[in-house]
């Protein structure tokens, strides 16, 4: 049972503080059992133990014996030093969870003892607020009892999808970049309402309903996208005239290309750190 796991965050970013705040809110795990660390910043762990009741500490001061499950939350290119510091601390019974962009199962397991559990995942900073879309990816070692163990985890911060490795780079395009699609979506939403004599907080307010109401109409309704956007385009109506706008400014291009393009590069950063594991 998690309730009786600890579970300590290698990295204490924004991506951690997301997760851990998204893992106390749900209750899943108790505070007193989860830990976040890093090198040096005592400040930033301070400020974690205050806002979520965690513990908070410096890794060189972190016990791996009093932990189960170990989240890799640092920057990418501090993986070999981190793989590296934990190969002579854990044993075959912790889990060793990866939320790195661009880090693959493969990378992780050529630097940790033969047979270490292994899990790749992918989630956004909507975790915050419990409502993360998010991919688990498990490694050649890893067993489904410890992947239905992390799935679990990870609904406390969200939407949990099991998907094949391979598919991580396109689920990153979608989700792992996607908050920042609708963000800036909000933004011109947001000022063209200003522009048009809304305040500021009432035209947000209003777009971010708006694309709430769309998801929640996605999620609980059967009707494919194609469909419920029909149904509110009536012909030559005010939707009508909206979308025609968005298809002559490319609207539908732009929206595509900013996932190939998300993912694309996901694609080259993984490229990258397999090309450096092999001339090693």
């Amino acid at each position: 049972m998690l309730k009786n796991k600890t579970i300590a965050f290698l990295g204490a970013g924004s991506m951690a503080e997301a997760m851990i705040s998204g893992i106390v809110k749900s209750g899943l795990m108790p505070a007193s059992h989860v830990i976040a660390t890093n090198k040096s910043n005592v400040d930033r762990l301070n400020d974690l133990k205050n806002k979520y009741g965690i513990k908070g500490i410096q890794r060189d001061q972190l016990n791996m014996k009093e932990v189960d499950i170990i989240i890799l939350a640092m920057k990418p290119k501090d993986i070999d030093a981190a793989l590296d510091s934990l190969k002579d601390e854990i044993s075959p019974n912790h889990v060793i969870v990866s939320v790195l962009a661009g880090i693959s199962t493969a990378r992780m397991e050529e630097g940790l003892p033969e047979g270490q559990q292994v899990l790749r995942v992918m989630p956004n900073t909507s975790s915050m607020l419990q409502e993360s879309a998010t991919a688990v990816a498990g490694g050649r070692y890893v067993s489904m009892d410890t992947v239905l163990e992390i799935k679990h985890l990870l609904s406390a911060i969200g939407e949990v999808y099991l998907i094949d490795e391979k598919q991580m780079d396109i689920f990153t395009g979608i989700a792992g970049s996607g908050p920042a699609y609708f963000y800036y979506l909000m933004e011109h939403i947001e000022k063209v309402g200003q522009q048009e004599g809304l305040d500021k907080e009432t035209a947000r307010n209003i777009g971010a309903q708006t694309i709430l109401g769309a998801a929640r109409m996605m999620l609980e309704q059967s009707d494919s996208p194609t469909e419920l956007r029909k149904k509110v385009t009536s012909p030559n109506g005010t939707t009508a005239a909206g979308l025609e706008a968005l298809r002559e400014n490319g609207g539908g291009t732009a929206i595509s290309e900013a996932v190939k393009s998300a993912a694309r590069k996901s694609e080259e950063i993984s490229a990258k750190f397999e090309k450096q594991l092999v001339v090693q």
